[in-house]
């Protein structure tokens, strides 16, 4: 639907997880949260099986596969929903396309793993491509924040272009969380119409993140009302998709906006 923003709703297998680590680690409780969602309204599936939190600890490629690829096989049988893949590993997204995933969503922008960009593209899927930066000893080195994360979006489509991956298979997250401070991801929200100079779909993940947490004092278990502003926000400002936790007020509240949006012309 031309001008829609779809639902992503996210499925952390992991035990560490911000927000629901540890909830959904065996087949069947991840099974039934994907009927759950879907039952809410939810467009696409979002699985991860590493934890990218804040000081997060990174794990094997092994380890990985074998969290998410039994979870990804059954749900795929199960269930006629898009599935995502949140890896940046290109071991573990190639054992997910081979169990049917349809997407891959690399927080990282192509640029930490050299051979996923070409395996995207040999495999013609879509792929969401992130900005992120690796911290430095004076922080991640901004100097004009927003120009700076325009300008490491527009490195990561030249590693997708020189790949070979088809610029109608390209999302862009402008990374809200990701290598950011409080002020700057307040930004990026502020400055999301920006990032329709690449003509390239949008993706906002807020969702219950910090910087909803630390604007209204918050814990992660109560930021529904500050995600759905962020949600909001993504709606006016033309994203295409929100990667979200809380399915159903999500989804009621982006049928409403666009029942008036429908209207302003």
């Amino acid at each position: 639907m031309a001008g829609h923003c779809y639902v992503m709703g996210i499925l952390n297998l992991t035990p560490d997880s911000f927000s629901d680590g540890g909830r959904y680690t065996d087949i069947d409780t991840a099974l039934y949260r994907v009927e759950e969602m879907l039952k809410q309204g939810m467009d696409i599936l979002d699985i991860g099986g590493e934890s990218t939190r804040p000081g997060y600890t990174q794990i094997s490629e092994a380890e990985e596969i074998d969290r998410v690829i039994p979870v990804i096989s059954r749900i795929k049988s199960s269930f006629d929903v898009p599935v995502s893949l949140d890896t940046y590993k290109s071991e573990v997204a190639k054992a997910g396309l081979e169990a049917g995933v349809d997407i891959i969503n690399d927080i990282w922008g192509l640029k930490y793993d050299e051979k996923l960009a070409k395996l995207i593209a040999t495999a013609n899927v879509p792929c969401i491509i992130m900005h992120n930066r690796k911290e430095e000893k004076s922080g991640f080195g901004y100097h004009n924040f927003i120009t700076d994360v325009i300008n490491d979006l527009k490195d990561s489509l030249r590693i997708a272009e020189n790949a070979g991956i088809s610029d109608d298979k390209i999302i862009l997250d402008p990374g809200v969380g990701f290598a950011k401070s409080y002020e700057q991801n307040l930004q990026i929200l502020a400055k999301l119409k920006r990032f329709h100079e690449f003509g390239k779909p949008l993706l906002l993940g807020a969702s219950r993140k910090s910087v909803i947490g630390l604007t209204l004092d918050l814990s992660k278990e109560e930021r529904v009302e500050g995600t759905l502003a962020t949600t909001a926000l993504a709606v006016e400002s033309g994203c295409s998709f929100v990667r979200v936790h809380d399915i159903k007020e999500n989804v009621r509240l982006i049928k409403m906006l666009e029942a008036v949006k429908a209207w302003d012309v």
